[in-house]
C-alpha cells in the first residue's frame, strides 16, 4: 500500500500514517479498503457541501418539477443546461463559478440564440439563488455580472406566423381527411391550443361542450382549471366523425399516443401555407377586431386568456359559455363558408 511519494510526503508522515495503518492492520481491517471507504466519504461530504453545478441543477429540477408543466418535460425546463451549459461548465464546483465562468459558457448562444440564452439564464438564477439558500458556495450576484460581461442583446420577436383570417375557409376545405388534418380543423374551430386538441379524447365531450383538463391548459400547476369549451355544429360533427373510428384518443399519431406538433406542421409545409397551428389563434382574433364580431373579453375568453385583475375575476367569476358559443357558431360559419363572409353578431 503506497504512502505517497517523497517529497510531496515528508519521512516524518509517512512513519505517522504507517502507524496508522498498522493499527488498522492490527485490528483485522483492511488498511486498503478503509482507505476507499475514507476517500468515498470525503467525496459523498464534498458533494454535498460543494455539488457540482450539473448535479445541484438536477436536484433543484427535482424539487421543483412537481409544480412545472408536465414535470417538466412540456418546457423542457433541463434543455438549455442539457444542450449548451452542463458540456461547457457541468463539471465545475460551485464554489469554482465566477462570472467569467458564466461568461464563457453563455457567449456562445447569447446573441445568436437569444430565446434560448434567456431562458437559460433565467433558469440558472433560479439555481444559483437555491444553492445561497442552502448555504452552498454560490452568488447569484455572478449571474448578473456575467450578463453585463456579455452585453446587450438586439432581438426582435417575430410573433408566429398566421394565416389571414379570409384566406382560413380555404385552408380548412384543403386540409387532408386524415387525424392531422382533423386536429387542425378541430383547433380552427374551436381555437384551442395544440395541446389542448391532441390529447383530445372522447371522455371530455357532451352535448356540445367540450371540458379541457387543466392538465393540458397553458399555464403553471395549481394556477389554471379545466376549460369549458362551447362547440359550434361542426366542430361537433367532426368529433362525432372522429369518435366512431377511434375508442377514447381521437388523434393518435403513428406511436398510439397523441400526434405531435411536428405532423400538423409538416401538413402544413406540404400546403404550402406559411401559417401555423399556433397562428389560427391570431387569425381568429384579427377576424373578431376587423368585423366586430364581438366584446374584447368575450375574444380574449374564447383564447383562454386571463380578463381581468385578481379582484375583478373573484366578482365576475361567469366563463361567458353562451357568449362564446355565439361567435364560435358564426366564426365556425365563416370557417366552413356556410354563410359567406357575412357576420351578424348579438353582443
Amino acid at each position: 500500500m503506497g504512502l505517497g511519494s517523497w517529497p510531496s510526503v515528508s519521512l516524518a508522515e509517512a512513519r505517522k500514517a504507517r502507524n496508522r495503518w498498522r493499527d488498522v492492520l492490527s485490528s483485522g481491517r483492511d488498511p486498503i479498503d478503509v482507505r476507499k471507504q475514507d476517500n468515498a466519504d470525503q467525496t459523498a461530504e464534498r458533494d454535498r457541501l460543494d455539488p457540482t453545478f450539473e448535479d445541484w441543477t438536477l436536484r433543484v429540477f427535482e424539487a421543483r418539477k412537481a409544480t412545472l408543466r408536465g414535470q417538466g418535460r412540456r418546457g423542457r425546463w433541463l434543455s438549455p443546461f442539457e444542450t449548451h451549459l452542463f458540456p461547457q461548465m457541468g463539471q465545475r464546483r460551485l464554489s469554482e463559478l465566477n462570472p467569467d465562468i458564466l461568461h464563457d459558457a453563455f457567449k456562445p448562444i447569447w446573441h445568436t440564440k437569444w430565446p434560448t440564452a434567456e431562458k437559460a439564464y433565467q433558469r440558472t438564477k433560479i439555481v444559483l439563488q437555491e444553492g445561497q439558500f442552502m448555504d452552498l458556495p454560490c452568488d447569484p450576484l455572478d449571474m448578473e455580472k456575467a450578463k453585463r460581461m456579455l452585453g446587450a442583446v438586439n432581438h426582435v420577436t417575430t410573433p408566429t406566423p398566421s394565416t389571414p383570417w379570409q384566406e382560413i375557409p380555404d385552408l380548412y376545405q384543403r386540409l387532408p381527411d386524415t387525424t392531422g388534418g382533423d386536429c387542425l380543423r378541430l383547433m380552427i374551430l374551436t381555437l384551442v391550443r395544440l395541446d389542448g386538441c391532441a390529447g383530445a379524447h372522447e371522455s371530455e365531450f357532451d352535448e356540445g361542450l367540450w371540458t379541457v383538463p387543466a392538465e393540458r391548459i397553458k399555464g403553471r400547476v395549481g394556477k389554471v382549471t379545466d376549460f369549458r369549451v362551447p362547440l359550434s355544429t361542426p366542430a361537433q360533427a367532426l368529433i362525432k366523425a372522429r369518435s366512431e373510428f377511434f375508442n377514447g384518443l381521437l388523434f393518435p399519431g403513428h406511436t398510439g399516443r397523441a400526434i405531435g406538433s411536428r405532423g400538423l406542421e409538416v401538413i402544413l409545409d406540404r400546403m404550402e401555407e406559411p401559417g401555423r397551428p399556433h397562428g389560427f389563434r391570431s387569425s381568429f382574433r384579427t377576424w373578431t377586431q376587423d368585423v366586430d364580431a364581438c366584446s374584447w373579453e368575450v375574444a380574449e375568453t374564447v383564447l383562454g386568456h386571463t380578463v381581468g385583475n385578481k379582484v375583478e375575476r373573484a366578482y365576475a367569476r361567469s366563463d361567458l359559455l353562451e357568449r362564446r358559443r355565439i361567435v364560435l357558431e358564426q366564426w365556425a360559419d365563416h370557417v366552413t363558408g356556410a354563410k359567406g363572409n357575412v357576420v351578424n353578431i348579438t353582443r
